[in-house]
């Protein structure tokens, strides 16, 4: 009973068939609805010319078309961060040099080479020794000039004092004269009271009546 109705299908197909109710489109038959004829199995009706190329698209073993792969992305090149440079430290600066150490130098002229007897008034000798310790003290930073007067023991204490004093102004009233700063010179009266010699003969008392003068600089090495 089962293999007559296999054959009557056959055969109705074969009818329809010869009759026009399909149409063969590509190797595998339509119908005419468009729709894929198949058989009991499933598979679709091939014709004697069917090769995987001719099937219709996506029917009994027909060649799908191959998805598309995308070539996956080559990954980042690895970032390489170059090591930091070392830090360089600048050494500190060298401490300034320290200053020249002051450089004093002590003047003593004779008495009788400044002043007469009892006066404060510069001698002509006196003015070339003074013009002479100007051009010196162009050598020198200059800090300072001590001009101090000193007098014989004859006549009175208070006396002598004024007028040691005396002698001292007039020597630096000559060196600002002379172009010396008037603030750079000090000036100082001793009297009597610091003799350099015998005050019992006249040239010791010569000798006492001076002014000792004392310059402080610094002088460049």
């Amino acid at each position: 009973m089962k293999k007559l109705n296999q054959v009557a299908s056959l055969f109705a197909v074969a009818v329809l068939v010869s009759s026009g109710a399909f149409a063969q489109t590509v190797d595998n038959w339509r119908g005419t609805d468009g729709t894929l004829v198949k058989n009991g199995s499933g598979d679709c009706w091939r014709d004697s010319s069917w090769t995987p190329a001719t099937a219709a698209q996506g029917c009994d073993g027909a060649i799908k078309p191959v998805p598309k792969v995308e070539p996956k992305p080559a990954p980042p090149a690895p970032v390489v961060v170059p090591p930091a440079a070392p830090k360089v430290v600048a050494p500190p600066p060298p401490p300034p040099p320290a200053p020249p150490a002051p450089v004093s130098e002590k003047v003593t002229f004779a008495a009788d080479t400044f002043f007469d007897f009892d006066k404060s008034a510069l001698k002509a000798d006196a003015k070339a020794k003074l013009d002479d310790l100007v051009a010196k003290t162009r050598g020198l930073n200059l800090e300072v000039i001590i001009a101090v007067g000193h007098t014989d023991s004859v006549g009175a204490d208070a006396y002598n004092q004024k007028l040691s004093v005396a002698r001292s102004e007039a020597v630096k009233a000559y060196l600002v004269s002379k172009g010396v700063e008037k603030n750079r010179v000090y000036t100082e009266g001793k009297g009597e009271k610091q003799p350099v010699a015998d005050n019992k003969t006249a040239e010791g008392r010569a000798k006492n009546r001076r002014v000792e003068i004392e310059v402080v600089g610094t002088r460049n090495r």
